[in-house]
């Protein structure tokens, strides 16, 4: 029996352009993210740089940019979130029928331009019984670690719970302990579709 539903944020909820930032970035001289930009990105998300230190990095690579025009192509891939979903959501939060957690992998500098740029955020947050971002619990996603640390921390068995994530990588991980995922498609899905894709929740 599922009893909570942990979702992610990004192309879940918030609309995202996944090869924007590539394209901005491309625009101030970037070929490829190279392995110690990947490994950066990674610690970013994880908390472990602060944001001053991660657009000093980029802007080593690229002088000639100016701090804000590295924020601004880091943020191009954060698009909007359309009101149907918060609507949605906030209908299933008084439902009361399943306890919501979200867990998404995020960084400070794409937060700060959520709160800044979706009037709703606070009311999206408040949906929740737990609120867990990459950068601020040190963990994220694929690693099993971070799926282990909800399930510990909110006393759930993987049968209980139920994983949404536009991420196969994600969703593989979390279904490698036993829990049942939707892989949601953002070209093809809707969160809105929970219940008529996976109609055993209902």
């Amino acid at each position: 029996m599922i009893k909570a539903l942990l979702l992610d944020f990004g192309d879940v909820f918030l609309k995202l352009d996944k090869e924007a930032t590539f394209r901005e970035l491309k625009k101030l001289g970037l070929n490829t993210f190279n392995p110690e930009m990947e490994q950066l990105n990674d610690a970013y998300e994880k908390g472990e740089v602060t944001s001053d230190k991660f657009v000093e990095y980029y802007q080593k690579w690229f002088p000639q940019a100016s701090k804000q025009e590295l924020v601004s192509a880091w943020n191009a891939i954060l698009v909007d979130f359309p009101k149907h979903r918060i609507e949605f959501l906030e209908n299933l939060a008084a439902s009361k029928k399943y306890r919501l957690l979200l867990l998404s992998n995020t960084n400070e500098i794409h937060i700060d331009w959520v709160k800044s740029n979706i009037e709703y955020y606070e009311q999206f947050k408040n949906c929740f019984e737990k609120f867990y971002l990459s950068h601020e619990i040190g963990l994220r996603k694929p690693d099993a670690e971070v799926i282990e640390f909800v399930l510990n921390e909110n006393d759930l068995s993987p049968e209980h719970l139920f994983f949404v994530d536009d991420t196969k990588m994600h969703t593989d991980s979390a279904k490698n302990l036993g829990i049942p995922v939707w892989n949601l498609n953002p070209k093809t899905d809707d969160i809105t579709e929970l219940f008529n894709k996976n109609p055993y929740l209902l």
